[in-house]
């Protein structure tokens, strides 16, 4: 994938009106949105500035060809609902989430999942994005991919996510106690021009973590650790998360891995 800087070029190019701009890497001439809207509809090649959703692009290929945010699944939303929107990451924190929200049962959900646009690697996590994509599938829930490009503000790419989801009221995150990834959230989507008006909601939020242990354990799936510190010898990438686990962990370290000691990717069990 080309330097970032093209992200420049394009936004130049589309207030000049044109529809194409040159490729600081390879030379060639890329569209612009504006002379991809002329087409009318998605021509399914996954470019790079596709303003139609990737609709054209067999949902099979999502994961591994969007450039801007698109559907993972055939899921979708009923478009007469009012929706809450679910940042998911793949991880137990998302998933218990996930359950928090589903016994509420106060609006049907929606998943959404940032990834690295080169890598196709959920940050953190270290799996892939079709491992979500499977993990929605699963779950019976409408996933948008979003692609994330160096250069580009986080929330102009959560912006486009977005207006796929036009009823959204809520955006929820599985954040459990850690007050500076609140305070940021709070104050960047409460200052977005898309976002301000949308209400958030943390569910897991000052849960003890006995708690979640015991509805991890009710619900039947697996979390297994996907990405540790290297300095962390008692936990392996592949190991079981759980009660187990954590007695293995040093004394004083987080036993949710909150400060970035461990990563979890769910793994669902045939009925779980």
């Amino acid at each position: 994938m080309p330097d970032a800087s093209y992200w420049a070029l394009h936004e130049e190019a589309c207030t000049k009106g044109e529809k194409t701009y040159t490729d600081p890497d390879t030379g060639y001439q890329v569209f612009t949105r504006i002379g991809l809207l002329e087409r009318d509809r998605c021509c399914g090649a996954g470019c790079r500035h596709c303003p139609f959703g990737h609709e054209a692009v067999s949902v099979a290929d999502r994961a591994g060809r969007i450039q801007q945010a698109a559907w993972l699944t055939d899921d979708r939303p009923d478009p007469d609902r009012r929706l809450q929107v679910l940042f998911w990451s793949g991880g137990k924190d998302s998933y218990l989430a996930y359950r928090a929200l589903a016994r509420k049962g106060e609006m049907p959900i929606v998943l959404l999942t940032t990834f690295d646009a080169r890598s196709r690697i959920i940050a953190h996590q270290e799996f892939a994005v079709d491992e979500v994509a499977l993990q929605a599938t699963h779950l019976g829930l409408p996933i948008v991919g979003v692609p994330l490009h160096s250069g580009v503000d986080y929330l102009d790419h959560i912006d486009a996510a977005l207006n796929l989801v036009p009823g959204c009221d809520r955006l929820c995150f599985g954040d459990l106690h850690l007050e500076h990834i609140r305070e940021w959230r709070e104050g960047a989507f409460g200052d977005h021009s898309r976002t301000k008006e949308l209400t958030l909601s943390f569910p897991l939020w000052k849960v003890s973590y006995d708690a979640l242990l015991n509805d991890l354990a009710a619900s039947r799936a697996k979390c297994v650790v996907s990405a540790v510190d290297p300095d962390l010898s008692e936990v392996s990438i592949g190991d079981e998360f759980g009660a187990r686990l954590i007695k293995r962990l040093p004394e004083g370290l987080d036993a949710f891995g909150e400060n970035g000691e461990f990563h979890t990717r769910v793994v669902f069990e045939t009925g779980s």
